[in-house]
């Protein structure tokens, strides 16, 4: 079930033997942790079989971790005694605004490659995932998934998975929520989340645990379907401690990034003109470089 170096310690869940039975009392938490002179966050706390696992943040490097409670040390805590620290800080972003609220653009030189994985019934491009290891062997990248995409494609996320494990790519996997609600034509305030009856803290966990289920750790980023989100959803995500991600080069729609872009273009077969934009900058020359990890855009 569980594979890890030590007995404590960041631990990797393999997804050919877990299910979503044995995953349970999936909950937030907001604890301080310490062990083996570290200290980090907790901010979710879930069961498996008879142990329970804590998810894990640093809130200076951003990184994620899964790691088994009873290694642990941990207490509830304050956000005040955390406010000068990187995670926090970029929690804090306020940006209450209908479209694309949140993280919009990164510090220093190169750019911020997300892609996003909206449900769809077109497979992975895996060409775009082979042209940026082929240009950046090793490179970050971050991947928007939603759940009913993940549901359709576990091949595709195994095949991402094993680029991971032989370090052709370095993933972080930002939650993109379960079903991406989206009806054409509906005006953005009555659409995507902002959809009646759309429960928030179910898209966010149920992808969380998804992403789990298939051997990834989710990271503390979350990234709106169609970039909306009122004042009220962004006030509930700050809540789970996720932090809001947009982007200021969806190269279908903005200019050619600039240094400290987050671009976005979505590799799920749905945006192909995207993809050959993005094609198009690395071949010119117009794609600032290097590529950089989203955990230290904010």
């Amino acid at each position: 079930m569980v594979i890890a170096q030590e007995e404590c310690g960041p631990v990797r869940l393999t997804q050919e033997d877990l299910n979503s039975e044995r995953l349970k009392d999936y909950q937030s938490v907001f604890e301080a942790c310490t062990a083996q002179d570290r200290s980090r966050l907790a901010i979710r706390r879930m069961r498996i079989d008879d142990e329970v696992f804590l998810l894990t943040v640093d809130p200076l490097s951003l990184e994620t971790g899964i790691e088994r409670e009873r290694c642990l040390s941990c207490a509830q805590t304050q956000e005040e005694d955390y406010a000068s620290t990187r995670f926090f800080q970029a929690l804090n972003i306020s940006r209450p605004k209908l479209f694309n609220a949140g993280l919009t653009h990164g510090a220093g030189e190169g750019v911020y490659l997300t892609g996003d994985l909206c449900p769809s019934g077109k497979p992975l491009d895996r060409n775009f995932i082979e042209e940026v290891i082929k240009f950046s062997p090793g490179a970050p990248l971050a991947l928007a998934v939603s759940g009913a995409w993940l549901a359709r494609h576990k091949i595709d996320f195994a095949w991402l998975l094993d680029k991971v494990q032989h370090q052709e790519l370095k993933i972080t996997w930002v939650n993109h929520s379960y079903t991406h609600p989206y009806i054409p034509g509906l005006p953005d305030q009555q659409n995507y989340l902002l959809r009646t009856g759309v429960d928030l803290d179910q898209e966010i966990f149920e992808t969380e645990k998804q992403l789990i289920l298939q051997g990834a750790v989710p990271s503390v980023f979350f990234r709106f379907p169609g970039l909306v989100a009122d004042e009220a959803l962004q006030t509930k995500l700050r809540a789970h401690h996720l932090i809001a991600l947009g982007a200021d080069a969806w190269l279908v729609l903005a200019p050619a990034p600039r240094p400290g872009s987050i671009v976005l273009v979505h590799p799920n077969g749905n945006e192909p003109q995207g993809l050959r934009l993005f094609s198009k900058y690395l071949r010119d020359g117009k794609m600032p470089l290097p590529f950089r990890s989203i955990n230290e855009a904010p």
